[in-house]
């Protein structure tokens, strides 16, 4: 893999895993109205912010290629949420899954900024449990 593609990779793992976590933090705002998670949110998106000083990043943002991403259509999976939970519930599962893959190609670029990715995906688990936990079953 060119180092062109490896930052395309990063790019967009970084940009979808700062969108997820937006989503989460504006339902646990404006829906939920749980101050709690809503800053336990905040500070999770604010964290992926320290990596962005390492100078990969604005290598990323100039390697990014949006017109002819293969993803960038909308995926019929999106269409199959039904509730406010729903959404809350996939936007935390793309954040997880999106800082796994930063970590993975962390390990290759910038392996000092791997523990600090490691540490925000587990942060994210207990986001997830917390919630949980504060729903029970209750659906919105």
């Amino acid at each position: 893999m060119d180092k062109k593609n490896l930052l395309r990779v990063v790019d967009a793992n970084f940009n979808r895993s700062k969108e997820a976590l937006r989503v989460v933090e504006d339902i646990f705002r404006f829906v939920l109205e749980n101050d709690k998670l809503r800053k336990e949110a905040r500070a999770l998106r604010h964290a992926l912010d320290k990596i962005t000083v390492n100078k990969i990043f604005k290598e990323a943002v100039l390697s990014r290629d949006s017109e002819s991403d293969l993803g960038k259509k909308t995926d019929v999976l999106e269409f199959d949420r039904k509730t406010i939970d729903d959404i809350l519930y996939a936007n935390l599962q793309r954040a997880k899954e999106s800082v796994r893959v930063l970590e993975e190609f962390f390990k290759i670029i910038s392996a000092p900024q791997v523990k600090l990715l490691k540490k925000i995906r587990y942060d994210i688990y207990s986001l997830e449990k917390s919630f949980t936990s504060l729903r029970k079953g209750k659906n919105v």
